[in-house]
């Protein structure tokens, strides 16, 4: 039985594409440049906040220091409305429950800046207690890199061996991959399932209690 499950936050847990493309295209607007739809907004979305940036931004104005400009618009406008639109998806808050009752250590990792992440694990699971929820922080690697999963490890205090991770995109298989844990692709993310299929798992699932099947 594992005794620890790492959830990614966005596409994962929390349907958050809404807000974060209301908050790219502020973003965008501030400083003149063409908005997206949600649906392609959704395609710029895995390696955090200063990705999601630069990606929605035209191939010849991604510099650092425009993206830096955008995020300066984009944080206090998110900040403000990062749960305007954004809601678990089906079923997790049971699983949550479930999994918690079982004894299963539960905590998060994302490549949303730390601030944020906090704040939406507590404000939607606020009868979850996570060992940790971690997002992305001052001169630390994003996912893939497995710093966040070595963190959390040290944390809980248990083995690669006793850790499932549970993602939506191909970024968080391979983050899995580089910590040596086990994984398991959700498909009601924010990535298409080929992406999923291309990469080491344990298996993906369509639906949030199937990850039962894995514990």
């Amino acid at each position: 039985m594992k005794k620890l499950v790492i959830f990614d936050l966005d596409g994962t847990l929390l349907d958050t594409i809404a807000d974060l493309a209301m908050a790219t295209n502020f973003a965008l607007k501030q400083l003149g440049y063409p908005t997206h739809d949600a649906k392609t907004i959704r395609t710029f979305v895995g390696n955090g906040i200063n990705k999601l940036l630069e990606r929605s931004l035209p191939t010849n104005e991604q510099a650092e220091d425009t993206v830096m400009k955008m995020r300066m618009h984009f944080v206090p406008y998110y900040d403000e409305h990062n749960a305007d639109l954004s809601a678990p998806y089906p079923g997790i808050e049971s699983l949550l429950e479930i999994l918690q009752e079982k004894g299963v250590m539960l905590a998060v990792a994302s490549n949303k800046y730390q601030e944020a992440t906090g704040k939406l694990v507590a404000q939607y699971f606020p009868t979850i207690s996570f060992v940790e929820v971690l997002g992305q922080r001052e001169g630390i690697a994003v996912k893939p890199d497995p710093t966040i999963v070595f963190d959390i490890l040290k944390k809980a205090n248990v083995s690669p061996e006793e850790v499932l991770y549970v993602g939506d995109s191909g970024v968080d298989m391979q983050t899995a991959k580089n910590a040596g844990v086990d994984a398991v692709g959700v498909t009601w993310g924010f990535r298409p399932r080929i992406e999923l299929e291309s990469f080491q798992h344990l298996g993906l699932i369509d639906q949030a209690e199937e990850l039962l099947n894995f514990i």
